[in-house]
This record gives structure tokens, sequence and C-alpha cells, in this order.
């Protein structure tokens, strides 16, 4: 199948429908949405009614944060109003903010998000096949739908589901029972083949799935710019950024993999202390090289494609420096690459 590369959707309710037309008339296959301060669906639900053919993306929404019938419904509503464009992308978070920020239960997330999503096929199943709802799990459970509360524009089918992982558990999960894996930006070529495939593999193996049935997406972090101010500030921010995510005790096998772990207890003990601003000059030009894309606007497109062609089916191009028309061309540079491979 052909690559799809997707554009970045603000959160700005007041902007999204424009933007999605931009995004659109520049060539790009689809948005992603964030949550972050805003809800990730609203956007996504303007994009829709502002475009034509563009694919719409969680990447991602919280899953702990909702129920499994409140994700089928605004999956189903998105995927049906779109005309099927729709693919529902989520991730776990970390204990703190779905217990003190969403007040929200904890325990076993890769076992938990496995059976929320087993529940949402369950319920699918009763809207889109009319088998009975009798779904009772550890987590969940899901024995009551009565026909006013069923939805019957099913004619566009359900909704793709996919799922953020970093550990090895999230990754055997999104291979037993999910369509898509959302590879986190915090990742490196070595650490995907090495660690990411193989996990990969084990769940689509324990589930008996095709080994194409949870397809890549990959959202990889770029450092461009069309002059030296743009590429020194971008180069900054992903210092910044790479810093962040390496402070945190579950990424640090992505470090280990590179002999770099011991840089994590010590970011982590800046982070406590409120050294935010000094974090990224820890971060070396070879661990920028590694976990970036790095150069001129026309380097980035080879980059990519020679590290990752041959595994991700979707890719997200994002940047804080340079504008969308810019990453339009990276996006028909690396549509080129595909063509020709």
């Amino acid at each position: 199948m052909p690559i799809r590369i997707f554009a970045h959707l603000t959160d700005d309710l007041a902007t999204a429908g424009q933007q999605a037309r931009e995004i659109e008339a520049l060539g790009f296959d689809g948005v992603m949405s964030h949550e972050s301060a805003h809800d990730p669906f609203f956007p996504l639900l303007l994009a829709a009614a502002s475009s034509q053919r563009l694919h719409l993306m969680t990447y991602v929404a919280i899953a702990f944060a909702r129920t499994p019938m409140t994700l089928a419904n605004l999956a189903h509503d998105l995927n049906a109003f779109s005309g099927g464009r729709f693919v529902l992308g989520l991730g776990s978070q970390i204990k703190p903010h779905v217990t003190r920020r969403f007040s929200m239960p904890w325990s076993h997330p890769a076992a938990r998000m496995r059976e929320l999503i087993q529940a949402i096929r369950a319920i699918f199943a009763t809207w889109y096949d009319g088998a009975p709802l009798r779904f009772e799990g550890q987590f969940y459970t899901h024995t009551l739908m009565t026909p006013a509360f069923t939805p019957t524009n099913t004619k566009h089918g359900k909704p793709p589901i996919g799922i953020a992982a970093v550990g090895p558990l999230m990754t055997e999960t999104a291979g037993a029972v999910a369509d898509r894996l959302f590879v986190h930006p915090f990742t490196t070529e070595a650490y995907l083949r090495q660690a990411t495939l193989p996990h990969l593999r084990k769940g689509l193996d324990s589930t008996g799935r095709d080994p194409g049935a949870c397809q890549l997406v990959y959202d990889p972090m770029i450092i461009t710019g069309t002059n030296e101010a743009q590429f020194a500030t971008a180069r900054k921010a992903l210092a910044d950024r790479i810093a962040f995510y390496a402070s945190t005790p579950a990424y640090k096998p992505v470090l280990d993999a590179h002999g770099w772990g011991a840089l994590q207890p010590e970011l982590q003990a800046m982070t406590k202390s409120g050294r935010w601003s000094e974090m990224g000059s820890l971060v070396t030009d070879e661990m920028l090289r590694t976990f970036t894309v790095m150069g001129e606007v026309k380097d980035i497109a080879p980059q990519i494609w020679s590290r990752y062609g041959d595994l991700v089916a979707d890719f997200g191009l994002a940047s804080s420096v340079v504008d969308r028309e810019t990453l339009a061309q990276i996006a028909a540079d690396l549509r080129t690459k595909a063509a020709a491979a």
C-alpha cells in the first residue's frame, strides 16, 4: 500500500476548519490531532466537515480518561460523518495524569488497554453485526444495548483502532488487538528494529494475526529550517524535547539501547529541582542525530525514507519553525522516494 502523510491539526476550534482546507490543498493525506489542553475529537469533526478526502486520526486520545462506550460512540460518529476516514488512536498516559488529572482508575496498563479495545470491538460487533452485547472483563463490563442507543448509520464500517506504545507489553498488546501501532517520537531506528518490531511480532503471533494486521504510524522529530536562525531554533527545541522525554523512567530502555541510560536519572533529578531550562544542554550532537532527522529541507525526506521507509505506513510531519508549505515539499519528496522504491 502507498504511504500516507499526515499534517498536525491545531486544537484551536476557530481555525481548525480553515487549516484542514489548507492542508488538503497542499496535498497531505490526512490530519492528526493531539490531546493536550483541549479535546482531540472536536477539531477532527471540523476537519471532516471542511475537507473531502483527508484521513482523520487522534494521535492520541487518552484512553483511560474515557470508557469503552464513550470511545466507541466518538469513533463511530466521526467515522460515519467523515465517510469512513477516521482512525481512533489511543494512548494510556501515565498514572499521575490518569488518577490525579482525570480522576480515573489505573492498574495494569497493557492488560487494561487490551481489554478496553476488546470491549470497543464487542460494542462495534453489536452495532455493526447485530451480535448481543455480552462483554464481561476484569476492568470493563458492557451487557446492555437497546435499539434506542444503537447507531444505524453504519454503512462506512468499523473505524480502525491504534495504540501508542514504547515498552514491550504495550507493543505486544498493539500486535495482539490493534490495527495501528503509534511509534513514539522518542525512538530510534535501532530501537524500532531491535526492540519494537520483535515485540510487535510476538503480539501478532499470540492471536494468530497476519504480519501486516497492525501497521506502523510514526511522527519523526525533524530539525530543519530555511535559514540558519530557523535551524538553530529547531535544534534547541528538539534538544529540550528529547531531554524531557529522556527524563521519564518508562523511556529509559530507549536510552539503554544506545548506552545512554545513565542520563535518565540525571535528567529526572533536574526535573525535580526545577532545572527545566538546563536539561537540553545535556543532549549531545550524537543523540540529536540519532533521535531526529536533521539537515537542510532537501535532506529530510531521504533520511526519513532510508531509516523507516520499509517499515512505516503512515508518517506525520511537523516542525516548530518551518511552515506547512515547506513540510508539504518534504511530503512530496518522501512520496517520490516511496514511488521509486
